[in-house]
């Protein structure tokens, strides 16, 4: 098994280094093979179709297909560099069946009198904020949420935003996606732009020691876990029982484009 581990280490390595994945990919990669490794146990045979096989069953039986499918690409993907290294002569999945039918879904969307809703109670928030402190920390969340209703990016992309990336004179957002791909987009609403305006004008120091446009209270980059605190938060103050999370901000968005005959691409 240590050799295993070893190629395991080196593989993602080579992901890190090679194909400069994310963080959050890589730590995907390790858990599903972390998970694989474990399967095997003591056994020898961790290189072969019957292995492979049989670890599929069992996350079959234990997990949705959504998970199923990203844990078995990550696996084929391990097996394909080791094939690419010449370590093995042949690919376990060479000769297995891992299509499976997948349950279709449509994605959930919150109401745009949810969202409007929401939006209303941090402006009240503000108006009502008993010091400097909380006032400026609603100038934020509010910055934060506009910007997440008006372009539907990852909270991953928002918190990773420079201040460079904000252009309020041409009024655009430069946003490093997925796979360092990029995308700018331009900013129509005007209480989306006078709400990142009155941000950087109570944060800019703050921005300047961080290095990030979004700061939390020690000025070190905003986390994405205190984004979903912030949802959570103002989703209870405006009474709404739908459980939100940050993804439906983004297919919210796509939905409220397509309503408006706009190609979302």
């Amino acid at each position: 098994m240590g050799k295993l581990r070893e190629y395991v280490q080196e593989y993602l390595e080579y992901c890190k280094y090679r194909k400069r994945l994310d963080a959050k990919t890589l730590k995907a990669y390790r858990i599903d093979l972390r998970q694989y490794e474990e399967s095997c146990g003591t056994a020898d045979d961790c290189f072969f179709k019957d292995r492979v096989d049989d670890f599929i069953t069992g996350l079959h039986k234990q997990y949705k297909s959504k998970t199923v499918k990203r844990k078995i690409a990550s696996l084929k993907a391990f097996f394909h560099y080791l094939e690419y290294k010449e370590v093995l002569h042949e690919n376990p999945f060479a000769k297995l069946d891992i299509r499976f039918r997948e349950a279709k879904l449509l994605p959930k969307t919150i109401p745009f009198h949810s969202i409007q809703t929401f939006l209303s109670v941090l402006y009240e928030q503000k108006e009502r904020a008993e010091s400097a402190y909380q006032r400026r920390c609603c100038i934020r969340n509010i910055a934060v949420m506009e910007l997440l209703f008006a372009t539907g990016m990852r909270i991953s992309e928002l918190c990773s935003l420079k201040p460079s990336d904000i252009d309020l004179e041409n009024n655009t957002v430069l946003i490093y996606g997925k796979g360092a791909k990029e995308r700018i987009i331009q900013l129509g609403n005007c209480e989306v732009i006078l709400a990142l305006e009155s941000y950087q004008e109570a944060f800019q120091q703050d921005i300047d020691a961080c290095g990030y446009f979004f700061v939390n209270r020690l000025r070190h980059k905003l986390s994405d876990q205190s984004v979903r605190f912030m949802i959570d938060h103002y989703a209870k103050l405006a009474g709404i029982t739908q459980h939100l999370t940050p993804h439906m901000f983004r297919h919210s968005f796509a939905t409220l484009l397509l309503e408006q005959d706009v190609d979302i691409r």
